[in-house]
């Protein structure tokens, strides 16, 4: 700015020493009078367009602060301009684009809170990693998941990762995606899936890591088909069962009759093998057609009192435990897991049910001293189906991660240290309110 002023200064004081060579070459005056006469008209010209400018000065200088608070992201300040000249046009294109730029910063702003509230609130593990492979955001969910009390932003990726289990480690630092799964403690295993995206933010690349547990999902998927496929066989066999019955009927009848004891020896095997298939029919349809949870405050002590009766077992309850879940269905859950205990080969006197608050979680565990699992029993334990035992349908497990699934818990099977199984169900406590 200044050197703009200097320069209209220094054009304004040529072109009056200009002007005035012609008269001062004619004008009939000494030497002395000329130069003062040349010296005070420079001089009243350089005052005069030095007040001309400053009016100009001062908008100018005006516009640069603007200017400087726009290069900083500050729109809250306007100009105020007086004049009619092209300055006030300037001044009017000035505050309307301070004013523009004002309220397309409140809507990023805006934008901005409601992407941190999202991301914050979103159930899966979130972790954005620069190009140098620090953190530069984190959610809830990550903070959670690596178990890390303080911010992960800042937090070289290798270093956070080399307290994690290896699996965890391979799968970020190798850039792999997909499933793979992660020992959880009392939760067992777990099933996540990796997804990963790299994009420029800021004239550098981050990579985006986005962690999802799907355990709950693939199990969800895997019962409802097998619901299906249970669904299908009860129909096929209501089907054939009813004819059959209506045959026996008619057969048993004519046995009376003819006084055949051979013919009712083989119609009341065949009536035995069909109350056999209608209870195996009814005993899978109560695993397809599971009604849904009715919540309440579970009431242990009656609870506990109906499960007295049918088996013996010690029951844990160090503190109150509250728990808002379906009773009828938290009693079969149990019954199945007593029953299974009661089988498993130990004394009954060994046989614990733990009920227990940890944290904002209420953990039931049933405990045996029996013979335990080999892992091939152990990872098909909760498929449908599938049984050690002779006489099994294999749907008392199934059952149990069914009604799980629906009060939103978690069933676990470990062998324990020692000997036995420990069957650990871990619910929200806040479910179902």
């Amino acid at each position: 700015m200044k050197s703009i002023r200097t320069k209209l200064v220094a054009a304004s004081l040529s072109a009056t020493a200009i002007g005035l060579s012609p008269m001062l070459y004619l004008a009939p005056l000494s030497l002395g009078v000329k130069i003062l006469c040349v010296l005070g008209a420079l001089g009243l010209c350089a005052i005069v367009v030095y007040k001309a400018t400053e009016s100009m000065s001062q908008n100018i200088q005006a516009l640069e602060v603007g200017l400087l608070n726009f290069k900083d992201g500050e729109y809250a300040a306007t100009l105020a301009c007086s004049t009619t000249d092209e300055f006030a046009h300037l001044c009017a294109l000035y505050n309307a684009s301070a004013q523009s730029l004002r309220k397309e910063k409140q809507w990023l702003h805006q934008r901005e809170l409601m992407l941190d509230k999202v991301l914050q609130s979103s159930p899966d593990v979130l972790l954005l990693v620069n190009d140098k492979n620090d953190v530069v955001f984190s959610n809830h969910q990550a903070r959670d998941f690596f178990a890390v009390n303080q911010r992960l932003e800042g937090l070289s990726l290798p270093r956070l990762l080399s307290k994690q289990p290896r699996a965890l480690s391979e799968v970020m630092l190798d850039s792999r995606e997909g499933l793979f799964t992660l020992p959880q403690d009392e939760k067992g295993v777990e099933t996540w899936h990796l997804a990963q995206g790299t994009f420029l933010l800021n004239n550098q690349q981050h990579t985006l890591y986005i962690l999802k547990q799907m355990t709950r999902e693939l199990n969800r998927q895997e019962v409802s088909v097998w619901k299906k496929v249970i669904r299908v066989i009860s129909h096929e066999l209501n089907n054939s069962l009813g004819p059959i019955s209506s045959l026996l009927h008619s057969g048993k009848i004519v046995a009376n009759q003819n006084q055949d004891p051979r013919l009712e020896r083989v119609f009341l095997t065949i009536e035995e093998r069909i109350a056999h298939l209608n209870q195996f029919v009814q005993g899978y349809g109560k695993f397809a057609k599971l009604p849904t949870p009715v919540f309440a405050p579970i009431e242990w002590a009656s609870v506990i009192a109906q499960l007295k009766q049918q088996y013996e077992f010690t029951l844990d309850m160090p503190t109150p435990v509250n728990l808002h879940a379906d009773a009828v269905q938290i009693e079969q859950l149990l019954i199945n897991l007593l029953k299974n205990a009661h089988e498993a080969g130990g004394s009954p006197r060994d046989i614990h049910l733990v009920i227990k608050q940890q944290n904002s979680h209420v953990v039931l565990e049933v405990l045996d001293a029996g013979k335990g699992m080999s892992e091939q029993v152990m990872t098909n334990a909760l498929v449908p189906f599938y049984s050690t035992k002779a006489n099994g349908s294999g749907l008392g497990l199934a059952l149990c991660r069914e009604i799980c699934d629906a009060h939103g818990g978690h069933l676990v099977i470990q062998n324990r240290q020692q000997k036995g199984l420990c069957v650990r169900v871990i619910f929200d406590g806040d479910a179902g309110r």
